[in-house]
């Protein structure tokens, strides 16, 4: 089969034009002269509205991941078992529910900052790997799943495409940040959304495609097991809570206009989730309700189960013209490349924010972490390229790293937004306690044995309990139980001021006068601290400082 050259042109002007777009909306950055501002990359100024607002928080989970996996679930295991789209959409909901308005009310610049507020700096370090971890997973994974469908549509060396998307998508991300991310976001979703609707009806009235009324709750929708609801329960409960803790989505979060705005964004991308997810769910449909003997495709049949990731790109390739999919082609395009800007952006961002300039270099100057950043992308960009090319088990990969964020992300940030006492003894325990818990469970695809075999578990399908639901109560508990205890054993005077260790209960170093008034640096988040009368406010007024004060950082843990 020839290289398709009319396929590779129009590749090369979509990503022409998007890599324009990135360039252009890059303008809008502070990142030159005395008004350098790292702020400016990592949240955009605090000054998305609705519109842009909009299309990146839907952004935040449709992606190639998202499209791809949800046409390969619903054909493969069906309707039933695509639980991503819903489970994300009711993430993004709870997230702007419970989460978004606090987080931007606080003026915090990235997912971290009240982690390392109340646990300190190292402790947030600490906590940043599982998610530095997931970013470069589930990019590496986005990049691979690309490689592959521009190899079948246009017979080129999965190779090239990789390298290529992933290094457009590293350079509007370096020179832009947020603001070339957000924008190429209108672009890549409007093409996702048009793109499949353009392609879906000429795949519906292929000759080979069966009508998908009939049979279809054997074909596509089927049915769920009763020994498979723990397994059910498990998996829901960890894209809906577990999809939280993310920067990516706590990025856009915490760009809004306003907290009010945060809040709005969530819910209308909630939504977003929903109405993208629809052509994708269809051409599963499509692809269950296809006889591939009828068609051109010449590779083994039934379609193998490690290629049904490919099954929307094939889809494409074979029940559409060849015009046609090309606008197919670059709506798959445009939804890995809005997942992995997106992912290397929001792990830099964190890296030259909560780890760089809080435990390494306090007095880091802003062309310095501008600079910082920059260079985390390009690293971790040519870390998920790497991952890509010579990793055959990314989404397994992914996976697990999702699971770590369920598990040790998630319980950290609910109690750190919602529990008073929660302090850095805690945060240590559960961080421990999650980690043994569900690594203990095993995990197959990685050749992790099970050494805790939970109730239900049988050697062919391995754990039936939800036992990462567990794994997450348990860091939950370990966190609450731990942290006040601590705090009553040392308010009480049973333990010595000399063994808070931590620095976080009783043994906090007092170097700020509480009168003192103290601005925020963005001044769309300005505060005067000697305003604050109750315990509370005085307590965060003492964190707050513990931020920017590089003396007070060094001695916690």
């Amino acid at each position: 089969m020839a290289v398709s050259i009319w396929g590779i042109l129009s590749i090369i002007v979509f990503y022409v034009v998007i890599l324009v777009i990135g360039l252009w909306a890059a303008r809008k950055t502070k990142q030159r002269g005395d008004n350098a501002d790292s702020e400016t990359v990592i949240v955009a100024d605090r000054n998305f509205g609705f519109i842009i607002g909009s299309f990146t928080m839907t952004a935040t989970w449709v992606g190639g991941g998202y499209i791809n996996g949800t046409t390969e679930a619903v054909a493969t295991s069906g309707l039933v078992w695509c639980q991503a789209p819903f489970g994300y959409s009711i993430s993004l909901f709870l997230g702007g529910l419970f989460f978004a308005e606090r987080m931007r009310s606080k003026g915090y610049v990235t997912m971290l900052d009240p982690f390392q507020k109340k646990y300190g700096a190292r402790m947030g370090g600490m906590l940043y790997l599982p998610a530095l971890l997931a970013d470069i997973f589930w990019s590496a994974a986005i990049l691979s799943a690309l490689g592959a469908s521009l190899a079948v549509i246009l017979n080129i060396d999965s190779l090239t495409a990789i390298i290529i998307s992933a290094c457009i998508a590293i350079l509007y991300t370096v020179v832009g940040g947020l603001f070339s991310v957000a924008y190429t976001d209108i672009v890549q979703l409007a093409c996702i959304f048009f793109g499949l609707w353009l392609s879906f009806p000429f795949a519906l009235k292929h000759d080979a495609v069966h009508d998908i009324k009939l049979n279809a709750t054997d074909n596509w929708i089927k049915s769920l097991d009763e020994p498979y609801i723990g397994q059910y329960v498990d998996s829901y409960l960890l894209l809906i809570f577990g999809g939280i803790p993310w920067q990516a989505y706590f990025q856009r979060v915490l760009s809004a206009k306003s907290a009010y705005a945060a809040k709005a964004l969530s819910f209308i991308a909630a939504f977003g989730c929903i109405v993208m997810a629809v052509p994708a769910v269809l051409f599963g449909a499509v692809a269950a309700s296809t006889d591939w003997n009828q068609t051109s495709y010449g590779g083994q049949i039934p379609i193998p189960s490690e290629q049904a990731s490919l099954l929307l790109p094939l889809c494409l390739q074979y029940l559409c013209p060849v015009a046609v999919s090309f606008f197919g082609l670059g709506a798959i395009s445009a939804a890995v490349m809005s997942s992995a800007d997106s992912s290397f952006l929001a792990s830099s961002s964190m890296f030259s924010h909560n780890v760089y300039k809080l435990i390494f270099r306090q007095k880091a100057t802003e062309h310095e972490i501008l600079w910082v950043i920059r260079i985390s992308v390009l690293v971790i960009g040519i870390m998920a390229t790497a991952l890509a090319i010579v990793v055959k088990s990314v989404y397994e990969l992914w996976f697990l790293c999702s699971d770590l964020v369920y598990v040790m992300l998630f319980p950290q940030l609910l109690c750190v937004i919602y529990i008073p006492w929660a302090n850095t003894y805690g945060s240590i325990a559960g961080y421990v306690f999650g980690l043994f818990f569900r690594i203990s469970g095993g995990e197959p695809t990685l050749n992790i044995p099970s050494l805790i075999k939970y109730p239900w578990y049988n050697e062919s399908d391995g754990q039936l309990f939800p036992f990462k639901t567990l794994s997450m109560l348990i860091t939950l508990i370990t966190l609450i139980l731990v942290s006040f205890l601590a705090k009553s054993l040392f308010e009480k005077g049973i333990l010595p001021t000399k063994w808070d260790v931590c620095r976080c209960v009783v043994n906090i170093p007092e170097r700020v006068n509480i009168s003192t008034p103290m601005y925020s640096k963005n001044r769309h988040d300005t505060v005067r601290c000697n305003q604050m009368d109750s315990s509370e406010e005085i307590s965060d007024k003492k964190a707050d400082y513990s931020m920017q004060n590089p003396a007070f950082q060094s001695a916690r843990l």
